[in-house]
């Protein structure tokens, strides 16, 4: 078992894309008016990529378009004491409707976590996807 300078387990490139895939919210952390912002949003883990959908002119689609972005999710058991969290960085690009792509990322089971109001329609119809170029992760363990 490998440790970090804290004692917290580093987990391998595997088993941080395993955890990834076992929630679906995170927090992308993206630049805007050059000042940091982070956003929780619910994601899917496609392949070696993670796709978002975003809402057309939302501050979060304006701005991780071919940007370099970062992704942290986790999940922790406060009475047990244990837990784990992943960060993922990597560029971000927008996938435009036209290309064939969009048909397929529209398949992926990601659908939204806030519901509309009323009759109106989800608008979160723009696709952004977060190339995960470099992952670490960590894991806390109970001590016996």
């Amino acid at each position: 078992m490998k440790a970090d300078s804290t004692g917290l387990r580093v987990l391998s490139r595997a088993e941080c894309l395993e955890l990834l895939a076992s929630v679906p919210i995170g927090r992308i952390v993206f630049t805007d008016r050059a000042l940091p912002a982070i956003q929780p949003v619910n994601y899917v883990l496609d392949g070696n990529r993670l796709v978002i959908r975003a809402t057309a002119g939302s501050k979060l689609a304006l701005a991780v378009r071919d940007t370099i972005v970062a992704l942290e999710a986790d999940a922790f058991d406060q009475a047990g004491r244990t837990g784990w969290s992943v960060t993922v960085v990597g560029h971000a690009h927008a996938v435009p409707e036209s290309r064939g792509e969009f048909s397929l990322l529209a398949h992926l089971p990601l659908a939204p976590w806030t519901p509309r109001g009323g009759e109106q329609p989800d608008v979160r119809d723009r696709y952004i996807v977060l190339t995960v170029e470099q992952i670490s992760g960590r894991r806390v363990e109970t001590h016996p």
